[in-house]
């Protein structure tokens, strides 16, 4: 018995070893496999999405194509995003902070404000210039708002520039629903301006986003542009005046295309000319501007080194940080014409939910893509990327 339990102790040892041999033979390639998968970043996307967002995200305030659905697949199952993409519309006239929550609320998913990029947007870069000028920002919404958040100190909107010189507007007793919006307005309980303007000149115009009254901005404009920046004097030299995008028509609630900010310019640009003896001048931000497509691309970058800050850049991208961006939108003169101005990595793809309704291709600025929806557009650039 004594023998037995020997010989069995003897062998329960050497199958021991020799499991042990085993292991350790197999334990370097075991480790390395580990670690390879633990500490090996992953790999970031080598694409990038913009989207504009009237006409293939929204309609007025409702989600349109799939939209919330579509989105969805941009980011992981836990909420974090996944592809990184941004809005770039040529709409605006609220900070970028607000309209990111608004979209967060809309789509159902965490959008940032640096994923929304305005037409306004790239007034940031002017801060410095008209930092401590009196300035004037026109448009719907808070557009004095958004340029003091940007870092202006001297700004008025057009409505309380104009409430402070009597009689400026010649029509303003005739409309009624003028006063409603007043009253409701915390800078109609000012009884003193807040700069001098009838002394101080104002040294810049910022149309921020779609004007509300054109008859008074047109007539008010005119005044400040031709006078020097003081209403009511004498001619003199125009004040530099910046538009945030220059859209003829753009996609609204309403079923066929609402005049854009381009429409306001060109109304200003002609009776600017008809009054005075030389040409209106100004600058346009806003697609399909190149610039706007370049700093979008500057802002994606950001945006993927930020959400793979240890990631390995594939070998298709070594020398550029994308191999395409998909600009997505429903303006063939806009979003399509602007993405084939920006040139390589831009990419466009065009859906049938806003200005363009096509069967075909638009003629005179064709896609690379044409879709129906938003959600077709995601699908089809998902399966050409590889990503399910």
């Amino acid at each position: 018995m004594r023998g037995f339990l020997f010989a069995l102790v003897r062998a329960a040892r050497s199958r021991s070893r020799a499991e042990l041999q085993t292991v350790q033979r197999r334990r370097p390639s075991d480790l390395a496999q580990r670690f390879s998968h633990s500490a090996a970043a992953p790999e970031r996307p080598s694409f990038g999405i913009a989207f504009d967002i009237d006409g293939v995200i929204l309609r007025g305030r409702s989600p349109i194509g799939g939209a919330p659905r579509a989105i969805r697949r941009l980011y992981s199952e836990d909420g974090t995003l996944k592809i990184p993409f941004l809005f770039l519309t040529n709409g605006g006239g609220v900070p970028e902070h607000r309209r990111a929550l608004e979209l967060s609320q809309l789509l159902g998913v965490n959008i940032s404000p640096t994923q929304v990029v305005h037409g306004h947007s790239p007034y940031r870069e002017l801060v410095d210039r008209f930092e401590n000028d009196l300035i004037v920002a026109v448009g719907k919404g808070e557009p004095a708002v958004v340029m003091s958040e940007y870092g202006f100190r001297k700004v008025l909107s057009i409505d309380e520039y104009a409430s402070y010189f009597k009689d400026i507007d010649p029509l303003a007793p005739f409309k009624t629903w003028k006063v409603e919006q007043e009253t409701n307005n915390y800078m109609s309980a000012k009884v003193h301006p807040s700069y001098d303007v009838y002394s101080e000149r104002v040294k810049g115009v910022f149309v921020v986003s779609d004007p509300v009254d054109w008859g008074r901005d047109l007539q008010v404009l005119c005044d400040i542009l031709s006078t020097g920046g003081l209403p009511g004097s004498g001619k003199g030299d125009q004040p530099p005046l910046y538009f945030a995008a220059d859209d003829l028509e753009y996609q609204a609630a309403f079923p066929s295309e609402r005049l854009g900010m381009g429409a306001f310019r060109i109304a200003l640009e002609s009776i600017f000319n008809q009054i005075n003896d030389h040409p209106l001048k100004y600058t346009s931000y806003g697609k399909p501007n190149p610039f706007v497509f370049k700093n979008a691309a500057t802002i994606l970058e950001k945006l993927v080194m930020s959400m793979y800050p240890n990631s390995q850049t594939s070998k298709e991208v070594k020398d550029c940080q994308f191999s395409t961006i998909y600009m997505v939108g429903d303006n063939p003169e806009v979003d399509i014409n602007g993405a084939s101005k920006a040139g390589h990595p831009w990419s466009s793809v065009l859906t049938r939910t806003g200005v363009f309704r096509g069967n075909d291709n638009d003629p005179q600025f064709p896609a690379d893509t044409v879709v129906d929806t938003v959600e077709d557009a995601i699908n089809y650039i998902l399966e050409k990327e590889c990503i399910r």
